[in-house]
């Protein structure tokens, strides 16, 4: 029983930055018919967000205390960080400590300006082009902003540490009554679960409650009909690409103490996103959420040692092969629409 909460749990995670990359995924593709093989790219800029942030402010201006002397006797010269100097210790160390949660303020408009321009500059000229030329321009994008990112920061991993109250773990064996210590989970990869939770319920109450959202649905049906109407309807979906650049950025800020960011990790979510998002149905955005949690948790419970030894390099496979059993079954997916990328 402690090794099948443990892999849910570890589903939950894997399927919550699977759910969130899709649904950004699935928000362009539904809105502008464009299969955008850069949205990978755009996860990792946000958690390299994180990082640029981190080291703004870690930013420190020298002073030389006296009553501190090195090995040969010299006063020693000590680095402060100028938020500490501005705000005071205290309050300049919890600053420098919450870096990623405070990532979000950061990232939130500057992957709005990526997107805008993204979609204005490039994107908005392959909409009425085959999909395959969408997926070669939007992957050779993918590229020059992955090597960009290994251009200024470097091929090698950048620790983003979680703030301190979030490093410990969180014991689930005591809370359900079980022996203590049996199944232990680290408090940031919860807390990473419920900023993914919150974000999918925002999103999903977004478009189905605010009148912006019910335009933009109504355009994803029928675009030339809403048109007609009077609306600006390419107005509201380059708002809903800079906003499916947000929910990307936003779920690589908070990745980025799980998987310290390095210039390939948005290569490596975005394959896996895209088999999420024809499991779940094109064009779905419940089946890109439904499918990315059940495909985390498929993978989470392959990696286990008991099936491994029976089946080695399961779990590299898993998530390939529930893919080709969900797609011969249901060809458009689990949630998917008549019509969509059948054309």
């Amino acid at each position: 029983m402690d090794a099948i909460i443990l892999q849910i749990l570890n589903g939950l995670d894997k399927g919550s930055a699977y759910a969130l990359i899709a649904l950004g995924l699935t928000l362009i593709f539904g809105t502008l018919g464009v299969v955008n093989f850069a949205h990978g790219a755009l996860f990792m800029i946000g958690a390299f967000c994180a990082v640029t942030l981190n080291k703004i402010l870690n930013l420190s201006f020298e002073t030389v205390d006296p009553s501190r002397t090195d090995f040969l006797g010299n006063p020693m010269v000590v680095k402060t960080p100028y938020v500490e100097g501005w705000f005071g210790p205290e309050v300049g160390a919890s600053i420098i400590d919450w870096s990623v949660p405070l990532s979000i303020l950061f990232c939130i408009p500057i992957m709005l300006a990526v997107g805008f321009i993204m979609e204005r500059g490039l994107i908005k000229h392959f909409y009425r082009r085959p999909h395959a030329d969408q997926i070669l321009v939007t992957f050779g994008l993918a590229i020059v902003l992955q090597e960009l990112i290994k251009h200024y920061f470097g091929a090698n991993q950048i620790a983003t540490p979680a703030p301190d109250v979030f490093r410990g773990s969180f014991d689930f064996g005591a809370m359900l009554g079980m022996d203590p210590n049996v199944i232990i989970y680290p408090y940031w990869r919860l807390v990473y679960f419920a900023f993914a939770a919150l974000v999918i319920g925002g999103v999903f109450a977004f478009l189905q409650f605010t009148t912006f959202g019910m335009v933009v649905r109504a355009g994803m049906a029928d675009r030339e009909t809403v048109g007609l109407l009077g609306i600006n309807i390419d107005k509201r979906f380059t708002i809903m690409f800079a906003l499916a650049a947000v929910v990307a950025g936003m779920a690589g800020v908070m990745y980025a103490p799980i998987n310290s960011p390095n210039y390939h990790m948005g290569m490596d979510f975005l394959v896996l996103s895209f088999v999420v998002v024809v499991v779940g149905g094109m064009g779905s955005l419940p089946g890109a959420v439904l499918a990315g949690f059940l495909l985390g948790i498929l993978e989470s419970f392959a990696s286990m040692n008991e099936i491994k030894s029976l089946i080695p390099g399961i779990d590299q496979i898993i998530i390939y092969l529930a893919a080709i059993f969900i797609l011969l079954a249901r060809p458009r997916g689990l949630m998917g629409r008549k019509g969509v990328m059948e054309d």
